[in-house]
């Protein structure tokens, strides 16, 4: 249902449309947190939602077994904030996804300053590789957006760079047995970063009922906000060429 509605308004946007979802949250802030169908299911459902929405699809891989198990159902493999300095499984996606011409998208760690992604791309080169930004830590339970450092970014790396949004507002371990955010600010986020030029493209979760999702509901915004927001990139982007 989400995706339909997504690719319809990137249809309707011309908008490139991958739609995401995770198998396995693997690194949920309590044990109790719901962490997804497992590997088989989950490939299974993005092959649903690929063949049936007509989209890209991306998900993550944790460990590097997953690799060979996820990359024929998927167009982009995401490598997880908290696991992108692994160099075995850096190595691993980026040869594998090389050789079907598929992508590696890596989260940069909150833990990292901007020039730091240097060393990610030391491992990986820059062929079918893409920087996501995601916010960086700013004391406990807060992140903050350097808006400087995605410019420095844009203008060193030779990869597209991604604005991640909807994680740039989390509160990671804010209500002590999950995330909190503040989904109210995302709208904003994408509109100075995509004012700003350089974005290659923007990550961004949503659900029907955010408030009810399983996972990382306070940083989503409301399947029915995300129209204005589509609107808001085409209006404020620096270089329309480039949504």
């Amino acid at each position: 249902e989400i995706a339909s509605a997504l690719k319809e308004l990137c249809d309707k946007y011309e908008f490139e449309f991958y739609f995401k979802s995770s198998y396995d949250k693997a690194n949920r802030t309590s044990i109790h947190g719901k962490r997804g169908p497992g590997i088989f299911q989950g490939i299974q459902w993005l092959s649903d939602v690929r063949d049936e929405v007509g989209c890209k699809v991306l998900t993550d891989v944790h460990e590097v077994w997953q690799i060979k198990e996820v990359l024929p159902t998927v167009d982009v493999l995401q490598i997880p904030a908290f696991l992108c300095r692994q160099t075995d499984l850096l190595v691993r996606s980026v040869e594998l996804a090389s050789l079907t011409d598929k992508v590696v998208n890596i989260k940069k760690g909150q833990f990292l300053a901007p020039w730091d992604v240097k060393g990610i791309l030391s491992k990986t080169g820059t062929d079918n590789v893409w920087i996501t930004e995601r916010g960086t830590s700013f004391g406990y339970n807060t992140l903050t957006v350097d808006f400087t450092g995605i410019q420095y970014m844009t203008k060193e790396f030779d990869v597209p760079i991604i604005f991640d949004a909807t994680h740039c507002v989390q509160k990671p371990g804010g209500k002590g047995n999950s995330s909190d955010g503040n989904r109210e600010y995302v709208p904003g986020l994408i509109r100075a970063a995509v004012a700003q030029g350089g974005i290659d493209g923007v990550f961004m979760e949503c659900h029907q009922d955010p408030d009810n999702a399983p996972s990382d509901g306070p940083n989503m915004l409301r399947l029915d906000d995300v129209e204005k927001v589509f609107e808001d990139i085409k209006k404020y982007s620096y270089d329309n060429s480039k949504n």
